[in-house]
């Protein structure tokens, strides 16, 4: 990611869109405002862009004056859009925030913030989209829908929690790659995370089980995992 990523506010709080756009223009991101999901249709198609990518990233007050926002992305994916996607909410209940996740968001960030952490997850998101990988990953008989949030091996739908759909959606952006712990950490999981920790190991391990044989994720020693054909060193 460079300086020039452009990221999209979506907040109908005057006083909290100008902060917001603030901090973020003041780390070298270009910042466009909106303060209502017609602004924000407005403001993702962009003159002659109907591809909508011209953001890097986009932060949606949930609950704005014309709808919420997570139907409004859910929409969105449906339809095939891949922008990263910052809710913020006073909306602090589990199922809200599963709720926000299922429906096509990247992550989820509760008021009151600290406005540092806020600019963190959305430097974050900015640098995967970057990487501007294709919507549909395939690998062998592996199957993966980044914008519909599907998974399937053989023609067959798995059941994947949301960091099972992340580490397998890095791995498969990055065939045959030795993909070491620390960038899983980094790209699946949020700042917060001890990267001595062994929730790498655990998800792959449910990964493994989900993805039947003949196994595709392999252990490679010293370094971490790699997806693809053939034997790893465990």
């Amino acid at each position: 990611m460079t300086a020039t990523a452009r990221v999209l506010v979506v907040e109908d709080n005057e006083d909290l869109r100008v902060a917001v756009t603030t901090e973020l223009a003041a780390h070298g991101l270009r910042v466009d405002e909106a303060a209502d999901l017609a602004a924000a249709d407005a403001a993702l198609a962009g003159p002659g862009d109907h591809d909508c990518v011209v953001h890097d990233c986009v932060v949606f007050d949930r609950m704005l004056p014309d709808g919420d926002a997570v139907d409004y992305v859910h929409r969105r994916r449906l339809a095939g859009w891949a922008v990263p996607v910052l809710f913020l909410t006073a909306r602090d209940t589990v199922a809200d925030r599963v709720a926000g996740f299922e429906h096509g968001g990247d992550d989820y960030l509760v008021k009151p913030f600290a406005v540092a952490e806020m600019t963190a997850r959305v430097f974050a998101l900015c640098r995967r989209h970057g990487e501007r990988r294709p919507p549909v990953l395939h690998h062998a008989d592996l199957e993966l829908d980044s914008a519909r949030r599907r998974a399937r091996r053989a023609g067959v739908l798995l059941t994947l929690s949301d960091k099972e759909f992340a580490v397998l959606e890095y791995l498969m952006s990055r065939p045959e790659q030795a993909v070491t712990r620390a960038e899983l950490i980094e790209h699946c999981w949020d700042t917060s995370t001890d990267p001595m920790s062994n929730v790498v190991d655990v998800v792959v391990r449910r990964l493994r089980v989900k993805l039947r044989q003949p196994e595709l994720i392999h252990t490679v020693r010293g370094a971490g995992y790699r997806l693809g054909a053939g034997q790893g060193d465990s």
